[in-house]
């Protein structure tokens, strides 16, 4: 089978890997439509991967080959799955602290999204593998996984009615989550970003503000919204670690901080301390999902509760990895979610 396979910056091959064998308790699936996730976009941009690895998680496929132990699916069926499978019983997801088993990022799907073909282990029928119907696109199928991984984020928000909610970057995390504040009951949804195109983007999917942090005073203009009380909850979903010092400054007392993005190691930024005592904010990091979120994230997309179809901006075949994720990192194109298929 065909696989996009990174080796290092700028050395993607487009080759032959060895199709998976699948045990009894796996699936074996014909990838149709993979997002390109900010992270692989990161990891083939900084190397933080050593290769040869094959990228790839927000996957949507068709079952081709089932275990004899597997239970519940069958060749034809369409699925959408994520990488990673919690324990369930550690001391961390005792806790709710699934994405920090030492279980967790043990766990893959063989070799990975961009492939032909996908190894499904045991643990991922189980706990991470759902159908979908008929009616729903592979590529919004494949959009299951980052909403799944927002709305993991925006539970630690607590978002109330009436709050006010500022997102911090309009890529596609910021905009699935600016959605989802309003679905959970947001009044008010603020995104800033310094592209003009993003910007416009979030007008169209109903965001209140939007904000060129580039060229418009964010502090003065938040003020200016919030009556000068300031937002409830900041999503950040950029991976600039000075947002952070903004971040806090921009909170209403007992606001809540959620960042949603990979910052640098060592990232040494300067927030205003006083106010965790006397304000009773908050700092929440969040990474990725657990399977509690897949389900939810399946009824968001299946029953259109918000609009991912314009969030996606480009498509390219699996043999043009390479080129998709050197246009996705230029900020000088107009592009927000690229989506991978299995098309030449």
């Amino acid at each position: 089978m065909k696989a996009s396979v990174y080796y290092a910056k700028g050395d993607i091959r487009y080759e032959e890997v060895a199709l998976p064998d699948i045990g009894e308790g796996d699936l074996l699936i014909k990838m149709k439509a993979c997002g390109l996730c900010g992270t692989d976009i990161h990891k083939a941009q900084h190397q933080t991967v050593t290769g040869p690895v094959v990228l790839g998680h927000e996957v949507a496929g068709e079952v081709v080959k089932a275990g004899h132990n597997v239970q519940g699916f069958k060749p034809g069926d369409r699925i959408i799955t994520a990488i990673h499978v919690p324990c369930f019983t550690c001391h961390y997801c005792d806790r709710g602290h699934f994405t920090l088993c030492d279980q967790f990022k043990k766990t893959h799907i063989e070799p990975g999204g961009f492939a032909e073909y996908i190894r499904l282990p045991e643990l991922h029928v189980k706990h991470l593998t759902h159908r979908i119907s008929e009616k729903l696109s592979w590529e919004k199928a494949s959009l299951i996984e980052p909403v799944g991984c927002c709305l993991h984020g925006l539970k630690s928000a607590n978002i109330h009615p009436q709050d006010t909610v500022l997102v911090m970057g309009g890529g596609t995390i910021g905009l699935l989550s600016a959605q989802l504040a309003r679905l959970k009951g947001a009044a008010k949804v603020i995104v800033t970003d310094i592209s003009p195109f993003k910007l416009a983007s979030s007008k169209k999917l109903g965001v209140d503000h939007a904000i060129n942090s580039a060229q418009e005073d964010v502090v003065a203009r938040v003020a200016e919204i919030t009556q000068g009380l300031g937002v409830d909850v900041v999503v950040i979903a950029a991976g600039i670690s000075s947002l952070l010092t903004e971040a806090v400054s921009l909170l209403r007392r007992g606001g809540r901080v959620i960042v949603f993005s990979p910052f640098d190691h060592n990232s040494e930024i300067k927030v205003d301390a006083s106010r965790f005592f006397k304000d009773e904010i908050s700092i929440v990091g969040t990474y990725s999902l657990s399977p509690y979120e897949m389900k939810e994230a399946l009824d968001i997309i299946e029953n259109n509760k918000i609009n991912v179809d314009d969030i996606i901006t480009h498509r390219w075949p699996l043999s043009g990895l390479a080129e998709a994720i050197g246009f996705a990192a230029n900020p000088a194109n107009e592009v927000i979610k690229v989506i991978m298929t299995d098309g030449d």
